[in-house]
């Protein structure tokens, strides 16, 4: 049975007619693009953020996850040590799986500092295994819709593009305590359109438009669109749900031969 068929009545409708027509009915806050430089300039700059990216990430792996790792079984080792009768063991057994947990986490967060090599999968792929590598609940309704011919995206855009994706179903599992997520990729002749959908408790107009205190999730997702000349909208209405649609015109998404082979 398929998203359409589970969500409430008024989701359902909304969650099924175009951006426009979801605008009409549910409101929007939209996020203009406001970056102008060239479409070269626009690939050095995401060129040198994921290159510095990938080299934060590898030193957080070679030195802060390298160390916590050693001591994470230096101390489980001391733990095995301790006599069965000793008091304090429960608490020690405690901070050693509180240490697994931090190591976890901080993997994770490695992990997202690295977008996917397309060589590996597809951005299909990529987005639909989000649930399963960040460990999301499993009763929650996810699936991924991809519409259109697949066509390979830019290097330096596909990170921003990733990561996007990634925050709003991530976002979507965490607030909106929706029974059911869906997101759509459709590879159009002249944008690549992202839109992640689910029938939650929706986003207080306040929290949406200035986002809340701590966190970056929704600033971050507008500066990322920002930066590659993309367009965020983000469509909510309490107790209806919340769509996440990501635009992202054909020139900066696609490779130039892929936009040759769609003409």
């Amino acid at each position: 049975m398929g998203f359409n068929c589970l969500v409430s009545p008024g989701l359902n409708h909304e969650a099924t007619v175009s951006a426009s027509e979801f605008r009409e009915i549910v409101g929007d806050e939209f996020f203009p693009n406001t970056f102008d430089a060239g479409t070269t300039d626009l690939e050095g700059r995401v060129e040198d953020r994921l290159a510095e990216r990938t080299r934060i990430a590898q030193e957080l792996h070679d030195t802060l996850l390298q160390g916590l790792f050693s001591v994470s079984m230096q101390l489980q080792v001391a733990v095995n040590h301790l006599p069965a009768d000793f008091a304090a063991k429960p608490r020690f057994n405690d901070l050693a799986r509180l240490m697994t947990r931090v190591l976890e986490q901080g993997r994770l967060a490695v992990q997202g500092l690295r977008a996917p090599d397309e060589r590996s999968g597809s951005l299909g792929e990529a987005l639909a295994g989000v649930p399963t590598e960040l460990g999301l609940p499993s009763a929650v309704g996810f699936r991924v819709v991809v519409e259109g011919r697949r066509r390979k995206l830019k290097a330096s855009p596909r990170d921003e593009i990733y990561h996007i994706g990634r925050e709003a179903i991530v976002n979507a599992y965490r607030h909106s305590r929706a029974k059911d997520i869906e997101t759509a990729i459709e590879y159009r002749p002249g944008e690549l359109r992202i839109a992640v959908r689910d029938n939650g408790c929706g986003i207080d107009p306040e929290r949406l438009r200035w986002g809340r205190s701590g966190h970056w999730g929704l600033p971050g997702m507008r500066e990322r669109a920002e930066r590659i000349g993309a367009r965020l909208r983000i469509l909510s209405r309490a107790a209806l749900g919340t769509e996440v649609e990501l635009c992202v015109p054909g020139r900066i998404a696609f490779e130039r031969n892929e936009l040759r082979a769609a003409c």
